[in-house]
């Protein structure tokens, strides 16, 4: 069997509170006192669903209310609780007077889980989170390196063509060795250029070098 409804629902009235309603409420709790949720509506005279106004008395109208975010000492108490309660909120709000336990599990999921990661510290079992290990991989280079790769392959570059260079002996005349002397060569006479002679009349006969040097 499943759990009874608080009340009936028919003709309650749903949506935000009105300051009437809110007047009726905390007149009626302050002058009985707390008693079952489920009768308040009928005793008080409100159209509201006894959860309704259980809910709207500790989360908006009990004088003992306090308004604002948590203090450093309400959250370390919070984290501590949560160690020992988990996610038991109404526990926890036990013990810290004048908070709500929606109010104390908005701000856990807002504001301590995110501390408790930065820290290290997994929210859930408050234990130190492991330390995931990455396969390391090759990583390219940066541009620093590049460049300087760059630079060293063009200086090679450019050494190995001045050798290729320096291996090649250029034609310069004032490198020419001192110890020759053109005057030593001698210069021949243009009468003593020896040209042969040819009988263009006569084809068959042939040239005899021996008897021209002779003559």
């Amino acid at each position: 069997m499943g759990r009874q409804p608080c009340c009936e629902k028919v003709g309650l009235k749903k949506g935000p509170w009105t300051a009437e309603e809110d007047r009726i409420l905390v007149s009626f709790i302050l002058t009985n006192g707390q008693c079952c949720w489920r009768a308040v509506p009928k005793l008080a005279g409100l159209l509201r669903c006894g959860k309704s106004c259980r809910l709207r008395w500790t989360n908006y109208l009990r004088p003992d209310l306090k308004r604002g975010l948590l203090s450093e000492y309400e959250e370390k108490m919070v984290i501590d609780l949560h160690a020992q309660l988990g996610n038991r909120w109404s526990k926890i709000a036990s013990h810290l007077p004048g908070r709500t336990d929606n109010e104390i599990k908005n701000h856990w999921n807002t504001h301590i889980k995110k501390k408790l990661k930065k820290m290290g510290i997994d929210p859930l079992t408050h234990k130190s989170l492991p330390i995931t290990t990455t396969t390391e991989r090759e990583e390219p280079p940066s541009l620093d390196v590049a460049e300087e790769e760059a630079a060293a392959a063009t200086a090679a570059e450019t050494s190995f063509q001045s050798t290729v260079t320096e291996d090649k002996i250029p034609f310069d005349s004032k490198e020419v060795d001192n110890n020759f002397c053109i005057e030593q060569v001698p210069i021949i006479e243009s009468h003593e250029i020896l040209v042969p002679f040819i009988n263009l009349s006569s084809p068959s006969t042939s040239y005899d070098g021996s008897s021209s040097n002779s003559s």
